[in-house]
């Protein structure tokens, strides 16, 4: 088949390969089939071992949905009978988490700190000191609106320290930059086909400590689709989903993990990074201006300030360049006017070159000055 091939530069869907396109082309077949759930428990264990778990210890609970889905999961799920919520809020991506909290009126603790430097741990200890009752801290590996890494290894030793288990979203982080569960003070971390694995929309994971998992049986039950124990127990009795799995998204999930261990962990990081590094020198060479220092960047996202130029204007640039078979993607960074360029998904330098070719003819086509213009 000719598939037209676009580069993503989005924080998600990646860019994929036809092979794991064409992974979905398979022949009809029951999800109930024993068949089908030998190949997700297979996924399953796989999913533990990119994070370096101990597929003993921890399990992969797999989902219909995005990763926002996984985020809900694993609030709503975790939290026992009278305690709180501790969420590190820092960014687009952990302000999601308050707003869930508040929609199922779960005890929390929005601990809102500046969204432009990794989270603040003195602050993070005093609330942990002075709130005894706090069992769940949550926070954003990568804050992807504005590329920002938060040191979770730090913030899962503090909540080792205080009694509580660390929920770590790893949406934008996992199977790229590389993650070890124990040695990263992780409990629970989550993350969607789409982007790091390089697979498709429509199936996300929960990774986390068989244990809890099965203590929080007991917890209060709040919602009925999203819980991780219900589904859980589910996989381990049946080896099948409660609900009906999105099967040819399996499929391609599964070929993407096929990829991931051929190309390999290091080998994988190695690629974004360099992919990184282009998008840094392309940016440099246009003049434009990153909103999140380099040392406190995940590596994956550059969250780009737009110029004080009154011919730019976003969605035209963005028309331009998606015509040319490149995406780019708008800011969350507060209130700054900001847009992304990100190093997920089957793509390396020489696209990264391509795309600063096409990105510069867009700007020159809208008159935006060359290096750009910014009032401070």
């Amino acid at each position: 088949m000719d598939i037209k091939r676009n580069i993503l530069l989005n924080p998600g869907p990646a860019t994929t390969t036809d092979t794991v396109k064409l992974a979905q082309v398979v022949p009809d077949i029951c999800p109930r089939e024993k068949e089908f759930a030998a190949q997700m428990a297979g996924l399953r264990e796989d999913l533990v071992r990119v994070a370096h778990g101990d597929p003993a210890k921890y399990a992969a609970v797999l989902f219909c949905g995005s990763g926002t889905l996984c985020m809900d999961v694993c609030l709503n799920s975790l939290l026992p009978e009278g305690k709180k919520a501790l969420i590190v809020h820092n960014g687009a991506y952990s302000a999601r988490a308050v707003e869930i909290c508040r929609s199922y009126g779960l005890p929390h603790i929005d601990l809102e700190l500046s969204y432009d430097r990794p989270a603040d741990l003195a602050a993070v200890e005093q609330t942990l000191r002075e709130n005894p009752d706090t069992a769940l801290v949550y926070a954003t590996h990568n804050e992807t609106g504005a590329g920002l890494l938060n040191p979770i290894r730090e913030l899962g030793a503090l909540a080792h320290t205080y009694g509580a288990i660390f929920v770590a979203d790893t949406t934008s982080t996992y199977a790229m930059r590389p993650i070890n569960l124990e040695a990263d003070n992780i409990d629970f971390c989550m993350a969607s086909a789409q982007k790091g694995l390089m697979a498709m929309t429509g199936l996300s994971f929960v990774i986390g400590r068989r244990d809890v998992i099965e203590a929080s049986r007991d917890y209060p039950r709040r919602s009925y689709y999203c819980n991780l124990w219900r589904q859980y127990d589910c996989f381990e009795r049946t080896g099948e989903m409660e609900f009906t799995p999105p099967v040819q998204t399996v499929y391609a999930a599964i070929q993407a993990m096929k990829e991931y261990r051929a190309e390999g962990e290091r080998a994988k990081w190695a690629r974004h990074t360099r992919v990184m590094d282009a998008i840094h020198r392309g940016l440099e060479e246009l003049g434009l201006r990153e909103t999140i220092r380099r040392e406190w960047q995940a590596g994956l996202v550059a969250a780009v300030r737009c110029p004080d130029d009154p011919s730019w204007d976003f969605q035209k640039v963005h028309d331009y360049c998606y015509e040319r078979g490149f995406t780019i993607y708008p800011g969350k960074v507060g209130t700054a006017g900001t847009f992304r360029l990100c190093a997920l998904g089957a793509i390396d330098v020489p696209d990264i070159e391509a795309f600063f070719q096409v990105f510069r003819q867009a700007l020159d086509a809208c008159g935006v000055a060359v290096p750009a213009r910014y009032q401070d």
